[in-house]
């Protein structure tokens, strides 16, 4: 079901500062900045060879990652997000084994345009799982 990793995401208490530490100190190409109000956060990419890395800072009061912050104010690894053929189908299969989808269980758009799932930590040892269609 699982295809390549799409991107590790890391969720930063400054997008600027987490943006120049990664384009000016670690040297790699990263993107404009992106709003995404339907999931409460603003995001960047650094791009890598191999895949790439999320920077996510919280939009607004009501993000899901302010309560992350929280916890861990210096910010973390957040999720990991691997690649799917069929969205549908891989929610289809993971709720039949006992897997918890978040929210609705319906695809929403994400940064890159395509429908993704986010599935619960708890059932993949503390680890947020985003699923991505290609």
């Amino acid at each position: 079901m699982l295809g390549r990793v799409n991107h590790v995401a890391i969720a930063v208490p400054d997008l600027t500062a987490a943006t120049a530490a990664y384009r000016d100190t670690l040297g790699a190409k990263v993107s404009q900045a992106q709003a995404l109000p339907e999931h409460g956060v603003t995001v960047v990419f650094v791009e890598l060879p191999n895949t790439k890395i999320e920077l996510l800072e919280p939009l607004g009061e009501n993000s899901p990652i302010a309560a992350f912050l929280d916890k861990n104010p210096s910010g973390g690894m957040h999720h990991v997000c691997y690649e799917v053929d069929d969205i549908l189908q891989a929610r289809d299969q993971l709720s039949a084994s006992g897997a918890r989808v978040l929210g609705s269980g319906e695809p929403k758009i994400g940064a890159h345009g395509k429908p993704v799932l986010f599935l619960h930590p708890k059932d993949f040892f503390g680890t947020l799982i985003e699923l991505e269609q290609v």
